[in-house]
């Protein structure tokens, strides 16, 4: 029988383990997987480092559950994306998708960004990395030109890039403010421009 007290208690442990996930992603971005030790993360946090540990058994394992939603959403983008035959209208719906995952998933992003080369080897960095690569022969098959190939990158992962890389549109210091309204809606208008000459991936037979 579940009882008040269960459900209590179930829910602060879920509060818990989830303050953790959000103090640890953030420690992550702003000093580094290897900088961010699990007694820091449960001191900046408030709670013990055992604590930690009762709810993740590792650092890796907060790695991972630190990422993996975003890893999670951008799978599911891809997926549609390519359930479908690429049109003009899918495409820009692809667009629109990746704008919202990077907009809200940017600690995440910079965490990967610009550190998943020195993590190589945890699982959840190289199933983002071959996800990552996924991406690239959706849009950019092996036929591809050199020169598709660097507008897919300038595109996506620039768009990704600028954001997490010290681009803060919320406090700006030299321009005008920013709204997110205003980042995204530009973002879209460059993401589209630079994708537009890329060639249509080939069509399965099945979709003819």
């Amino acid at each position: 029988m579940i009882t008040d007290a269960t459900t209590a208690a179930s829910t602060a442990r879920q509060t818990t383990s989830d303050e953790l996930r959000l103090t640890a992603l953030e420690q992550f971005a702003s000093v580094g997987f290897a900088g961010a030790s699990l007694a820091h993360i449960a001191d900046v946090a408030g709670y013990s480092k055992s604590s930690v540990l009762y709810h993740f058994a590792s650092k890796e394992a907060l790695l991972e559950a630190v990422l993996t939603p975003a890893i999670d959403r951008l799978e599911e983008i891809l997926e549609r994306f390519l359930a479908t035959p690429e049109t003009e209208a899918s495409r820009l719906r692809f667009v629109d998708d990746f704008i919202d995952f990077i907009l809200e998933f940017r600690l995440e992003l910079h965490t990967f960004i610009n550190q998943a080369q020195s993590l190589t080897g945890i699982a959840v960095i190289d199933r983002a990395g071959l996800l990552i690569v996924k991406l690239s022969n959706a849009i950019c098959d092996h036929n591809a030109s050199v020169e598709d190939q660097i507008r897919f990158g300038m595109a996506l992962g620039g768009a990704a890039y600028t954001l997490v890389a010290g681009m803060n549109f919320s406090t700006p210091v030299t321009r005008p403010e920013v709204s997110p309204t205003e980042v995204r809606d530009a973002l879209r208008v460059v993401i589209i421009e630079l994708l537009a000459p890329v060639s249509v991936r080939p069509q399965p037979e099945t979709w003819k």
